[in-house]
């Protein structure tokens, strides 16, 4: 089974607890949280797994998988149901674009550990590190909201790896209640969460969600295969 490293706060995590719930991939879930003592990002053990000390790893035949997107693409090229990417070359570019702009555009200036050192070193409050948050949501949701369909997903009929990174960043957003009224094409097929939705199953889509993990060290997404298309809820 697939061992999935997981902060259920972390947007990269949720991108990959997303592809692999649409895939019908199992997978065990090792928390590890970013903020308590310290984080435990930062305990030997899990700097053994991931040297760069982040969220997600994903371990799969013994081999141990970082960065989101890496992972996701090995998840697409593994398993191919449902795509996440279509065959269309340009398309694909296109789609590659939109994850890549949340991924290492928007994401990197709002990651956990510059929101720290913003507060710790730099010594700003916390109403000038909502201010900065906001700022690059707004500013690269502005530029997406441009580049995608309006409905029902991103590009089109069916969820794409677009859809997978955007929906944890509007959930991001909404969480840091940065206002999101000026982009209907980003919030109303995510909203709340439409593409998480076709994960296949209700229990698979309550796993992809970030819910605080539970007392135990590990959690296990028992989910088989089989799909049926669930509303919008």
């Amino acid at each position: 089974m697939l061992k999935l490293y997981s902060y259920f706060r972390s947007s990269a995590a949720y991108r990959v607890r997303i592809a692999l719930n649409l895939k019908g991939l199992r997978y065990e879930i090792v928390p590890i949280h970013l903020t308590k003592a310290g984080g435990e990002q930062r305990r030997p053990e899990y700097r053994g797994v991931n040297p760069q000390m982040r969220v997600p790893a994903l371990v799969s035949g013994g081999e141990v998988l970082t960065q989101s997107l890496a992972i996701i693409e090995y998840l697409e090229e593994t398993q191919r149901e449902p795509p996440l990417l279509p065959g269309d070359p340009v398309r694909r570019a296109k789609i590659r674009a939109i994850a890549q702009a949340i991924a290492c555009d928007i994401h990197p200036l709002n990651n956990l550990v510059v929101l720290q050192y913003l507060k710790r070193t730099l010594k700003h409050d916390q109403a000038s590190i909502d201010s900065w948050y906001a700022h690059w949501i707004v500013s690269g949701f502005e530029a997406i909201e441009a580049m995608i369909a309006p409905e029902p997903y991103a590009f089109g009929a069916e969820v794409s790896l677009a859809d997978v990174c955007l929906v944890p960043q509007v959930a991001n957003a909404r969480r840091y209640k940065v206002p999101l009224e000026n982009f209907p094409r980003i919030v109303f097929p995510r909203s709340p969460m439409r593409a998480a939705t076709r994960c296949r199953s209700r229990t698979s889509r309550a796993s992809s969600r970030p819910t605080p993990p539970a007392k135990s060290l590990r959690r296990s997404n028992r989910r088989g295969p089989k799909t049926s298309r669930t509303r919008n809820s």
